[in-house]
């Protein structure tokens, strides 16, 4: 039996609630389950896992959602009561949940620190970012959906008092040798990266220490900074750092692509520079995050390696058309543009109905749930769809690994990555990650491999293997 219930005006973060679907998920006679806020995303995930979206009503994205599939009606008020236990531990585990929390939380808790990690929804994440910078800190902000003229005053005002603002949209950063946010596990060493491209500064770091290099300082600027609004502001903040940083040898700039105009002022602030400075602005031509890495060993003279590749045991697949399906908008823009250079035009939307990339990490995708490198429920979905549809040929994917995200994605993606190729679609996978991250790199990728998958550390080499499987299967 199915069961929806809406509890209206019932808030809770997408992190906690990915995590009670999963508590649902597991209970005695549950088949299926969802536990969300009533965003459109979330109700059309609803619909695609076969339950009466109409039983929703009126509820928006400030009501839960509480669906079940189960064997029958004691089984759901079993998961009822599952849901109960999970909900009030989160409340009874926070001392002072219930009580009215402190004017400024973040200038309550700076005595001894120097850095604040803000993530909280987009709209309450400037006040707290604020609060932290007249307390003396520099600031990430995971927090995404934060408005553009936010972003700016932020780091108007972060620069004034000398501080740096890492973010909004900062997914990734290392400090000091020491991870922040979605991190990968590397070699602390004489590399420094800054850039506007989260997955973007995972590759990199992850190609590097795959090569035996390590990094020390990484910093994220959010997937807003080059933009011509904010001008670029925390990168050239960064990069001067870094320039300043006795133990960087060679600074990596990275970015989506920038506006043009910023752009420039970065190329200008590089050649300033008394450290050799690699810039990796992605969209332009030939520029690849493996080739910047490769630029950045041969700075430090040592030749680029071969980077690991897991291939498929079986070649043949239908014809069809590219369906990538991202996680990381850094390796997503990479993959898009060299399918779009072979392939002609690709879609970046769903809307899409030839080749298309579509990177799930955008805001569109994550209002009221978690971001897919630790929730992957809507691309499993696609997943699934794309592998029984049969104008797609390939499916290309990333999968990001480290500290924060999905502690292991394999073991979900595998039965749907089968399920596509037992269908007759080419699956190729891009494995972001290093061989210290706690999800077992090289597990990860036998898990996927074994499922039918090719899987690539490189996602260029990733991307050109599933562009020349749509391409040979064409003729």
């Amino acid at each position: 039996m199915d069961s929806v219930e809406v509890r209206r005006g019932t808030y809770h973060d997408s992190v906690r609630l990915m995590q009670a679907s999963r508590t649902l998920q597991q209970a005695h006679g549950v088949e299926e389950a969802l536990v969300a806020m009533a965003t459109d995303l979330n109700r059309e995930l609803l619909a695609g896992m076969g339950f009466d979206v109409g039983a929703l009503g009126e509820a928006g994205p400030n009501d839960l959602i509480v669906a079940v599939r189960a064997a029958d009606e004691q089984a759901v008020a079993h998961a009822r009561d599952a849901l109960e236990s999970a909900l009030v531990a989160k409340v009874q585990a926070g001392a002072g949940m219930l009580a009215p929390p402190p004017a400024h939380i973040v200038g309550s808790a700076a005595t001894n620190a120097t850095l604040a990690l803000i993530s909280v929804p987009g709209e309450h994440a400037f006040v707290e970012a604020m609060d932290a910078l007249a307390h003396g800190l520099d600031v990430m902000v995971f927090s995404d959906n934060v408005p553009i003229a936010q972003e700016v005053l932020l780091k108007r005002t972060a620069g004034d008092l000398g501080l740096l603002v890492m973010g909004p949209d900062c997914g990734t950063a290392i400090v000091n040798g020491v991870g922040v946010g979605f991190a990968n596990v590397v070699q602390s060493g004489p590399v420094g990266v800054v850039g506007a491209a989260g997955t973007g500064i995972q590759q990199i770091c992850s190609l590097l220490d795959d090569a035996g290099v390590g990094v020390r300082n990484a910093l994220g600027t959010g997937s807003h900074d080059l933009s011509t609004e904010v001008g670029g502001a925390s990168t050239l903040q960064g990069l001067m750092a870094l320039d300043a940083d006795p133990s960087t040898e060679v600074v990596v700039v990275v970015s989506k692509p920038p506006a043009p105009e910023v752009a420039a002022r970065v190329r200008a602030a590089a050649a300033s520079c008394a450290t050799p400075t690699v810039l990796a602005f992605l969209g332009e031509e030939g520029v690849t995050l493996e080739g910047a890495v490769s630029r950045t060993l041969e700075v430090l003279g040592r030749k680029p390696p071969a980077y690991a590749s897991w291939p498929a045991a079986r070649h043949d697949h239908r014809p069809g058309i590219l369906r990538g399906l991202f996680s990381g908008g850094s390796l997503s823009s990479e993959a898009a543009r060299l399918a779009s250079a072979s392939l002609g035009e690709v879609g970046r939307d769903e809307t899409a109905s030839g080749h298309s990339v579509v990177d799930y990490g955008e805001d569109a995708y994550t209002r009221g749930r978690a971001h897919p490198m630790i929730d992957q429920r809507l691309r499993l979905q696609r997943l699934e769809a794309a592998g029984g549809d049969p104008r797609v040929g390939v499916i290309l994917l990333d999968v990001v690994l480290g500290h924060g995200a999905h502690p292991d994605p394999a073991s979900e993606l595998a039965p749907v990555v089968a399920g596509a190729t037992g269908a007759g679609a080419a699956v190729v996978v891009s494995l972001c990650g290093t061989k210290g991250d706690p999800q077992d790199r090289d597990r990860q990728a036998r898990l996927l491999n074994e499922a039918g998958a090719s899987v690539w550390l490189s996602n260029a080499a990733a991307a050109g293997q599933a562009i020349s499987l749509v391409e040979t299967a064409g003729r």
